[in-house]
Parts: structure tokens; sequence; C-alpha cells
């Protein structure tokens, strides 16, 4: 038992470690923490309801897990292909067009949340 719950620990703490190197070293990571700490501002200020909290918050996470994402693949990438390779740059693009993607969608939930309030 003692075992399961350091092996447990240790997990979480590796995860804990790519969650510091996202936000630590990631311009754009950062870029959407920023965003996400604004809109959380004011939705509490606009005193969103239970629903409009769970759509914000579910739309910042998927964001951000995005971003997590793109920011392993292209690390991955990157150490396999050091040099420019198509095939490696096709990958990597993907991953950017995925986080791309997100942010759009984002931005329309943020119009569906936001702007009937502001209005």
């Amino acid at each position: 038992m003692k075992r399961e719950v350091a092996r447990l620990r240790r997990s979480f703490g590796y995860a804990w470690a790519g969650v510091r190197l996202l936000f630590g070293q990631e311009r754009n990571a950062q870029i959407h923490l920023a965003l996400a700490v604004v809109a959380v501002l004011l939705a509490w200020w606009l005193d969103f309801s239970t629903t409009e909290w769970a759509l914000l918050a579910l739309t910042i996470g998927v964001v951000i897990i995005a971003e997590a994402m793109n920011t392993a693949i292209e690390t991955l990438t990157d150490l396999i292909s050091p040099d420019y390779h198509p095939r490696a740059k096709a990958v990597k693009d993907l991953a950017a067009g995925g986080v791309l993607l997100a942010a759009i969608m984002a931005v329309i939930v943020a119009l569906f949340l936001f702007l009937p309030k502001l209005l």
C-alpha cells in the first residue's frame, strides 16, 4: 500500500513538473493563462451562473490542454527530428492547428457567454 501511495505521489510530481514547464517556459501558454485570468475576473464581475462557469471552465481547460499537447508534440518532434524534415513540419503544424482551432472555439464561446451580459 505504501508503495502504491509513493508511486502515485511520484506520478503527480511528474505531472506538476509538466504544468510548471508549460507555464514557466511556453510563451503561448502564458498568454492563454493571462487571457483565462481576465475571463475569470470578468465572469466573476458579471456574476456568471453555474452553467456559465462550467462552460467557461471547460473552454479554458480545452485551450490549455491543447497547448500542453502541442508543446509535448513539438518537443518530441524536435527530439526525434532535430533537422528539418517535411513530415516533422507537418506534425508540428497539425498540433499548432489544433491549438488554433481550440482558441477560435474559445472566442466563439466567449462571445456567447459575455456579449449578452455586456450589451
